[in-house]
């Protein structure tokens, strides 16, 4: 993808990461607070939290790209101890994840959730886990035609850019 291209895409790209971190996703944690019992979507509201927070890395992460595209500057040190210290953050947060499932079956009495709950808790924090796979360590998302491409020729998932920027040291 050729740079004028890349800062296109990236113009659009993290603004929508952003959002459904700031918008979207506070927006179905307050729908659902409003309409069922924290005991009963505890897991739920926590996938969606961590989310939020795996949400805003990422959108800051593509920001910064386009920082760096654009020719605009930005502490790189503080960039990469941000990223650095997410990644480990998202590990604990991840790692809680069975701990928030236990606490909300022992709340509720190991009784069965209403409407399928149980089951968009485990996906809501399937999609964090899978969030954070995307951003430090493979490339899940194949949404344009160069990475269907790679995929295609070398029959594995390309290594997230933040990885290697890690890796590397620079942004």
């Amino acid at each position: 993808m050729s740079k004028k291209a890349l800062i296109k895409r990236l113009s659009w790209y993290y603004p929508l990461e952003k959002f459904h971190a700031l918008v979207t996703f506070p927006l179905l944690v307050v729908y659902l607070l409003y309409h069922y019992a924290l005991a009963d979507i505890l897991l739920l509201i926590y996938g969606l939290l961590v989310c939020i927070v795996i949400l805003l890395q990422g959108q800051h992460y593509w920001k910064l790209k386009l920082h760096r595209l654009s020719g605009k500057t930005f502490s790189q040190v503080k960039s990469l101890q941000f990223f650095r210290k997410s990644k480990r953050v998202n590990i604990v947060l991840i790692g809680l994840m069975p701990l928030v499932l236990l606490l909300q079956l022992s709340i509720t009495d190991w009784r069965t959730i209403p409407d399928n709950l149980m089951i968009w808790a485990v996906c809501a924090n399937a999609f964090a886990v899978l969030e954070h796979i995307n951003y430090y360590h493979r490339q899940l998302m194949i949404d344009n035609e160069a990475d269907l491409r790679y995929l295609l020729t070398n029959k594995r998932l390309k290594i997230a850019s933040l990885k290697k920027d890690l890796e590397e040291s620079k942004l």
